[in-house]
């Protein structure tokens, strides 16, 4: 089994300093553009849920948000609509030791706003008002970074565009938002949505992101229909997340948390990936290495179109990598979303392998006193997983670039028009004494019992 390097310290211990500010700047209206800052590499709280676990208040949410920053990711994305993320998120991000050292201009919080339950929109001018507001307080924030209207498949494009509209009110007359985009499932939908905000405002969208369709399983994102359809549509930047399709190109299935088996996969889809998981296996791999490693490796080329030259994280504690560093071309951003500490660490890993494979990459391994073939090892990884990856696109058939319906079938948006904007009216939080029992892993006890990201 293929194994990877040990992590060598550097030559020079580098004591924390007051890190770097991102070089944003807004003069006479005209902004840093999004795709020269924002890091190619973007923390997802996501997993501080209970959808992604049974209770997120028990998570090391500190510990994480504190590893990813010293390991130099610089941008986090949440969303209301991730039950207590962004409290969870902001409290992290307020602890005097980050205050202290990762002052806010030096890290980016990207949220969203629109979406409030399963099958609850609200994306009228008040509620967006309301959900940024709400957001910065939960997040101890004076500004966001980027706001997405979330989910835009559930709503209809006139809610999209007054939406859009007055986050840029927002952002131009009040300056607690910097940039705006969208964020959904359908790859079309998001095509649809872009060109005509861009027809109706003549201004296009800073971002649009996506999720679970550029991976192992889906790669629709990456056809002239996705992300060319975008870049054309003038889109900035265009963030690929759910790397691992929101958990379902794992060997142990999807996530399990507090809230039961959401995951929209249907059953025969599932039992594909299952093959394709115990192909891996017969060659000494789990599936979701290969779809992790593949994903972010892959996007880094393929979505550069949509772009950043933000700078990448270099994976190594207190070391700082520029984008200059490593070939200064626009690197394909994308998410990660983890729930345990040694789960951030290895990906971590893997980032760093993926970075000393880019140009630049082998003068920069040995400039950080890294082994002196990693650049060299990288490469041959990015073989030998691309031929995996093949090989799982052969065992999925007719799965492979299904999407499942979203909305689903006779889905109707709950939200009551005349609701009145008032914070009483949000869902209560699960609370720790509240959250429910464990629900065991179907597939046996062998696969229960695996449920830690192995090191490749």
């Amino acid at each position: 089994m293929a194994t990877t390097p040990v992590e060598h310290p550097t030559t020079t211990s580098t004591f924390p300093t007051r890190q770097k500010p991102i070089p944003y700047s807004c003069v006479d209206g005209q902004r840093t553009r999004l795709s020269s800052i924002l890091p190619p590499l973007v923390f997802g709280a996501a997993t501080f849920n209970h959808q992604y676990n049974n209770d997120p208040f028990a998570l090391d949410t500190t510990g994480m948000v504190t590893s990813a920053l010293t390991h130099g990711i610089r941008a986090f994305d949440t969303s209301p609509y991730y039950g207590p993320s962004e409290q969870l998120l902001g409290d992290a991000l307020a602890t005097p030791f980050v205050r202290e050292t990762f002052p806010r201009n030096s890290y980016m919080i990207l949220t969203k706003a629109g979406r409030i339950a399963s099958e609850e929109f609200d994306y009228s001018k008040e509620w967006v008002r309301y959900s940024v507001k709400r957001s910065l307080e939960r997040l101890h924030t004076d500004y966001l970074d980027l706001v997405y209207c979330h989910d835009v498949e559930f709503v209809s494009p006139a809610e999209v565009l007054e939406a859009v509209t007055e986050l840029r009110r927002i952002r131009d007359e009040e300056g607690t938002i910097r940039y705006v985009g969208i964020a959904g499932y359908p790859v079309d939908v998001l095509g649809d949505m872009a060109e005509m905000i861009l027809r109706e405002t003549g201004e296009p969208l800073d971002a649009v992101q996506n999720y679970a369709c550029f991976s192992l399983q889906n790669q629709t994102l990456a056809g002239p229909g996705g992300i060319q359809r975008l870049h054309n549509a003038g889109v900035d930047v265009v963030p690929n997340a759910s790397i691992i399709g929101m958990g379902l190109l794992r060997r142990v299935g999807v996530p399990i948390g507090g809230l039961g088996d959401w995951h929209p996969a249907p059953a025969d889809l599932r039992a594909a990936i299952r093959r394709a998981s115990d192909f891996c296996d017969n060659y000494g791999e789990l599936i979701e290495v290969i779809a992790i490693r593949f994903a972010l490796e892959t996007w880094i080329s393929v979505g550069a179109i949509c772009g950043s030259k933000g700078d990448p994280a270099s994976g190594v504690p207190w070391k700082h990598e520029s984008n200059d560093d490593v070939g200064g071309a626009k690197l394909g951003v994308s998410v990660i979303g983890v729930s345990k500490a040694d789960e951030l660490e290895k990906t971590m890993l893997v980032w760093r392998s993926i970075v000393d494979g880019l140009e630049g990459g082998e003068e920069t391994a040995a400039q950080a006193g890294r082994w002196s073939r990693a650049w060299e090892w990288s490469r041959n990884r990015r073989k030998a997983v691309q031929i995996l990856a093949d090989g799982v696109r052969e065992e999925l058939g007719v799965w492979f670039d299904f999407a499942w319906a979203s909305p689903g079938v006779g889905y109707v948006n709950k939200r009551q028009k005349d609701t009145k904007v008032l914070e009483d009216n949000d869902a209560p939080w699960l609370t720790p004494a509240a959250s429910p029992e464990a629900v065991p892993l179907k597939g046996g006890p062998d696969i229960a019992e695996e449920k830690i990201l192995p090191l490749r």
